[in-house]
């Protein structure tokens, strides 16, 4: 696991600069681009979708709405999440004449976009969605084959901090707690979920960044321009004054550095896998091995 730390109000991290003529001239297609009708039915992928429903997605798409017009044109964590996403499709040797960039319509890859794409690609989107296994086997279909699919989510450990201060501060005011900060996937399930949804040569990894923030409000504003703010189901819409402030002041006495920042974390998971094709590697049959580990172990000695 990598791991980073930057400042919010800096909004500066060393990278390398990619030039114009870096990024191949190829076909993106949006999900935004469709009809967005449908959008508050982006968690039916499936015909028995799941009735489980965690976030409110009427209240999600007003957040990301919002998000489109507050978000930084600096934002150093966002950006660099998209050059890790854009690294990981340079690694490839492969080329993607057509690629969808997962946004705002899921319906659009349901209905439009059976077998026709050669990449799938998501930034820090579909760990809002309700049926995630069905998001993402509906993302293995919209693929040709030897199609990539590449996302990046939130991971469990993201806003720890936040979690840990919300819960000081409504036992100690409210005497009970009450859900402020969203369920997130942990590494382990991100694995499940790629090999649930069918996905050839599953792959995973996780970054963890740290951002230093003024104030918790700052934190808080930050997380409304990336649309990132609590839309749960069984949420409570009032957060009394006193809860609040109780919430900034643990934060602080907690975590805070001598300069007086506040650290938050953010662990991103990266996803990729792709559809089946017969040119890819595969797995050899149990049992079909010509030597034995012990045969290994006794050629290169016993390491002691």
């Amino acid at each position: 696991m990598r791991r980073f730390l930057f400042s919010q109000t800096s909004c500066s991290l060393l990278r390398r600069q990619r030039r114009p003529k870096d990024i191949p001239h190829r076909w993106f297609l949006s999900s935004a681009s469709f009809s967005t009708a449908e959008y508050d039915d982006g968690d039916a992928f499936q015909s028995s979708p799941s009735k489980v429903k965690i976030f409110d997605r009427h209240l999600k798409r007003t957040q990301r709405d919002r998000a489109a017009w507050l978000l930084r044109p600096n934002d150093s964590f966002v950006h660099a999440v998209a050059e890790n996403l854009v690294d990981r499709l340079e690694d490839c040797k492969k080329t993607f004449p057509t690629a969808l960039c997962l946004g705002g319509s899921l319906q659009a890859v349901r209905q439009m976009l059976r077998g026709r794409v050669d990449l799938v690609i998501s930034g820090l989107g579909l760990h809002w969605t309700n049926d995630l296994p069905g998001a993402m086997i509906q993302c293995k279909l919209a693929l040709k084959p030897d199609g990539l699919f590449l996302a990046a989510i939130l991971g469990g450990e993201t806003l720890k901090e936040l979690r840990i201060a919300c819960t000081v501060a409504q036992m100690e005011r409210e005497g009970g707690i009450s859900p402020r900060v969203s369920p997130l996937a942990q590494v382990r399930d991100a694995g499940n979920l790629l090999t649930r949804a069918g996905f050839a040569l599953p792959g995973v990894d996780v970054d963890e960044y740290v951002v230093r923030y003024k104030s918790a409000l700052d934190l808080i504003e930050h997380l409304r321009a990336m649309g990132e703010t609590n839309a749960l189901l069984q949420r409570t819409n009032i957060l009394k004054r006193e809860t609040a402030l109780a919430t900034a002041a643990s934060y602080d006495s907690m975590f805070a550095a001598k300069d007086g920042t506040i650290p938050a974390t953010f662990e991103v998971i990266y996803m990729t896998g792709w559809r089946e094709h017969p040119s890819q590697q595969k797995s050899k049959r149990r049992g079909s091995a010509t030597i034995s580990f012990k045969d290994i172990q006794k050629q290169f000695g016993n390491g002691s």
